[in-house]
């Protein structure tokens, strides 16, 4: 396998510093991005040159171009560009205040939506590359109490969908990786809280219990890097691909519930058609 030049936000922890560790054992070249470089410094020892770290908030849409740039140019190109960063939103929809909403789509949708037109130009000229969105089940189905995150991963998974349809005649892929719930600071420290309201407190403890029984066993951020290489070093990779063994059970059961009631309400659709 050829090597490859890797571009990875969000590399301070989590799926990140694993995946990042997983391309830079193996041979690879990685662009490292994270808020504060210091994280990366047990990397840069270890690997020396092949890794470049990169301190960057993906928020800021300049530094995103720049990043992007300076990777390119110290490594000659880029094959795989992933979109990690991100972190969760937890509140119920009308407790979450507009900066909560804002900050939240100015990380998981514009951060990636950024990184994603700058890399679009060097991708293009080459012929090849490989997007790699990290979106989650959340991105397709959604729970109580995340209503904004999964608001942010519905978006990215919108434009990602639209986007490998406009970039595949010049040989580009997009994958939207959609894990599980994993051991990855999502719901800690990563994460923000709303200010709860008193009038929703029982359902929060309702919401909370079922949480807990749902993902009683998160999984190992770890045991998803051999993953992301099969993604990676596919010849036709998948448009989506779920990490962990509980999304595609989800999944399935919240599509048949969908075609069940747009079926049961098709005689409405065809009525209002006129």
């Amino acid at each position: 396998m050829a090597e490859k030049v890797w571009f990875i936000t969000g590399t301070s922890r989590g799926f990140g510093r694993e995946w990042a560790i997983a391309a830079l054992e193996r041979g690879d070249k990685v662009a490292a991005t994270a808020r504060d470089t210091a994280s990366l410094d047990d990397l840069v020892t270890k690997y020396g040159d092949a890794i470049l770290p990169i301190q960057l908030d993906v928020t800021d849409r300049a530094a995103d171009f720049a990043a992007v740039e300076q990777a390119h140019d110290h490594f000659g190109r880029l094959d795989v560009v992933v979109n990690n960063a991100g972190y969760g939103q937890f509140g119920f929809v009308e407790e979450v205040s507009e900066q909560d909403a804002r900050d939240q789509f100015e990380t998981n949708v514009f951060g990636a939506l950024w990184v994603t037109q700058a890399a679009l130009p060097y991708l293009r000229e080459q012929g090849s590359g490989h997007i790699v969105q990290v979106s989650s089940i959340g991105g397709i189905v959604a729970f109580p109490n995340v209503g904004i995150y999964h608001a942010s991963k519905w978006a990215l998974e919108g434009f990602s969908q639209s986007l490998a349809q406009e970039v595949a005649p010049f040989g580009v892929h997009v994958t939207l990786i959609e894990p599980a719930g994993y051991d990855t600071d999502w719901s800690g420290s990563s994460s923000r809280r709303a200010q709860e309201l008193p009038a929703y407190a029982d359902v929060h403890k309702a919401t909370e219990e079922w949480r807990k029984k749902r993902w009683a066993a998160p999984g190992d951020p770890k045991a998803s890097a051999a993953a992301v290489l099969k993604v990676v070093d596919a010849e036709q990779p998948p448009l989506r691909v779920f990490f962990g063994e509980a999304p595609l059970g989800l999944a399935k059961a919240d599509y048949e519930e969908r075609l069940r009631v747009w079926e049961q309400w098709q005689p409405v659709a065809e009525l209002a058609q006129g």
